[in-house]
């Protein structure tokens, strides 16, 4: 056991915080998928509760596989991956699958193992460490705006347009988050405005095209449309289906919860499991659970900006701040659709809800953090070797 603990670099702090979110997640997930295994006509929950744990096994089996990984490396695989995250959302989006007359061709089908993977999480781990690596290297460097075009926009643009037409609600996060980046790490504002009104130009003329010819993307604009609608209007239609339910967990939840398992209303929600997994661990563990659950995420934030703070590089503070703050963002965007404080959207609770991509991309950007903080640990270590083998130290400490 202490050899296996002895492997384990990087912050002990987030791998603490990753471990008890993981573990938490078990319950909520195994009762919240009883109502997909008897819909499912099988009812064996028991199958859930194992795919969720193979999830999760191999989601932290890449997190320590990551984190053993020199970041510097990272530099140069965000380049090689750029064309290969096109490539394959290239494929996704021309899957053309449609559910219910919905287009949700999100996923492609890997081969032999026959496991579907959502391209548009790998897609935004690579586009942020990829901005994080653009912005480094011109930290503090006199640039035009005309110079960053082709290297840094002309990329990012491309990616998003392939996600956005199935996926609008992770076009818009993964744009708010390079968005932030790029003033973190002091892209002139006047050119992220100008940044800002291309994509706000890009977005109204792809409505307008989507509009003028519905049958490339069947039903998405007014699933957008409606959603945006039904939350802003405050009229109970049966569009608000899933959100009224959530605050029925919600407020049948209290303080204290009805108990592990007791909920109600995952036989009613149809994403209880994934997007609406909060609602479910407030109607089963009360305020009490959801407090949890907001103090681990906002102690990963927390732990996030101290491992960027201490980083020895600028690539490394961009690095943990790109694929770090996402994760936190997506939390409480999952928290603020199930208490009705924002659109419903289709994001995970990251390390809770199930579904094998989002585990699995949370744990990749979770260990490339990991891997930044290993390297200052390692560095530190080195620096306590170098001054207990300092002749003059030992002579101090003799006298």
């Amino acid at each position: 056991m202490q050899n296996i603990f002895a492997q384990i670099k990087g912050d002990r702090a987030i791998w603490a915080i990753a471990t008890l979110l993981a573990i938490f997640s078990f319950l909520p997930v195994y009762s919240a998928a009883s109502n997909l295994a008897y819909t499912g006509g099988t009812g064996n929950t028991f199958s859930f509760f194992v795919k969720h744990f193979m999830h999760l096994f191999l989601g932290f089996a890449i997190m320590y596989g990551v984190h053993k990984v020199p970041y510097k490396y990272f530099r140069g695989l965000s380049m090689i991956m750029i064309p290969i995250v096109f490539v394959l959302l290239l494929v996704t989006m021309l899957q053309g699958t449609t559910i219910e007359g919905a287009n949700a061709s999100r996923w492609i089908q890997i081969p032999i193992v026959n496991m579907s993977f959502q391209t548009s999480t790998l897609a935004a781990v690579v586009l942020m460490v990829y901005v994080a690596r653009y912005l480094s290297k011109i930290r503090d460097k006199d640039i035009s705006f005309k110079d960053t075009v082709l290297p840094l926009w002309t990329p990012v643009f491309l990616i998003l347009l392939l996600i956005l037409p199935a996926n609008f609600s992770t076009t818009a996060i993964i744009f708010t988050m390079i968005m932030m980046l790029a003033f973190i790490g002091g892209y002139p504002i006047r050119y992220l405005l100008i940044i800002v009104g291309t994509g706000l130009v890009a977005l109204t003329l792809f409505v307008l095209v989507a509009k003028a010819f519905p049958d490339a993307m069947p039903n998405r604009i007014d699933t957008w449309m409606s959603r945006i609608e039904n939350f802003s209007n405050g009229a109970d239609t049966e569009a608000d289906y899933q959100i009224e339910k959530a605050k029925i967990a919600i407020a049948s939840g209290g303080i204290q919860g009805v108990g592990p398992g007791k909920s109600v209303q995952k036989n009613f929600l149809p994403q209880s499991s994934s997007d609406f997994i909060f609602a479910i661990i407030i109607e089963e563990y009360g305020l009490i659970g959801g407090l949890f659950l907001l103090i681990l995420y906002s102690w990963l934030l927390f732990r996030i900006v101290i491992v960027s703070q201490k980083s020895d590089t600028i690539f490394g503070k961009l690095l943990v701040l790109g694929v770090g703050l996402p994760i936190v963002f997506q939390a409480l965007i999952n928290m603020a659709v199930a208490v009705e404080l924002f659109p419903v959207t289709g994001q995970t609770l990251p390390l809770i809800s199930s579904g094998g991509t989002s585990i699995w991309m949370t744990c990749l950007a979770i260990g490339i953090i990991l891997s930044v903080s290993a390297r200052r640990q390692e560095l530190k270590d080195k620096h306590d070797e170098d001054d207990a083998d300092n002749p003059l130290n030992i002579l101090s400490e003799t006298i």
